[in-house]
C-alpha cells in the first residue's frame, strides 16, 4: 500500500516530502514510538490524534483516519534508523523539532517514562538531527504544558 513512499524514503537522496506523505511519514514515527514499549494504550492513540489535529487542522475523525494510515505504514516501514534517517532527509528542521515535542507529548501521556519510550526517543532525536539540548527543552515544555 506505501511501497511507493518507502521507495522515496529510503532512496540513496530522498527528495523533500509533498504535504500528504511528510503526514504519514511523520505520524507514523509517532505511532512507532507509542507502539516502542509494546503498550499501545488508548491515551497514547488519542496523543496521537490530538497532535495531527493541532499539525494539520484536522478534525477528531479526519485525524483518526490520518492514523490509522500512519498506523498502517508504520507496520511496513524499515527498521527506525532507516526510516528516521530518510525523514531528516525529506523534512525540514522546524517540523522535525515540532514532532520531536508532539513524540514527548505521547511518551508523558500515560504519566510514565518506559526504558523503551526513552531508548527510541534518544535515537530518533539525534537521527533526525535534533540536538539533545533542544529535545530536553521540548520536554520540559510538554511537562509544564506549555
Amino acid at each position: 500500500m506505501f511501497a511507493d513512499l518507502l521507495r522515496r524514503l529510503t532512496a540513496p537522496e530522498p527528495q523533500k516530502l509533498p504535504d500528504p506523505d511528510a503526514r504519514l511519514a511523520l505520524g507514523a514515527l509517532m505511532v512507532r514510538l507509542a507502539r516502542s514499549d509494546g503498550d499501545y494504550a488508548r491515551i497514547e492513540i488519542a496523543q496521537i490524534d490530538k497532535a495531527l489535529m493541532a499539525r494539520y487542522a484536522m478534525d477528531a475523525a479526519q485525524a483518526a483516519q490520518l492514523r490509522a494510515e500512519c498506523e498502517a505504514l508504520e507496520a511496513e516501514a524499515p527498521d527506525t534508523v532507516r526510516f528516521t534517517r530518510a525523514i531528516k532527509d525529506a523534512v525540514s528542521h522546524d517540523d522535525r523539532l515540532s514532532v520531536v515535542s508532539d513524540m514527548w507529548s505521547i511518551v508523558l501521556a500515560d504519566g510514565a517514562r518506559d526504558d523503551a519510550e526513552d531508548s527510541l526517543m534518544r535515537m530518533v532525536v539525534s537521527l533526525l538531527g535534533i540536538t539533545d539540548q533542544e529535545s530536553h527543552t521540548a520536554r520540559l515544555q510538554i511537562a509544564k504544558g506549555v
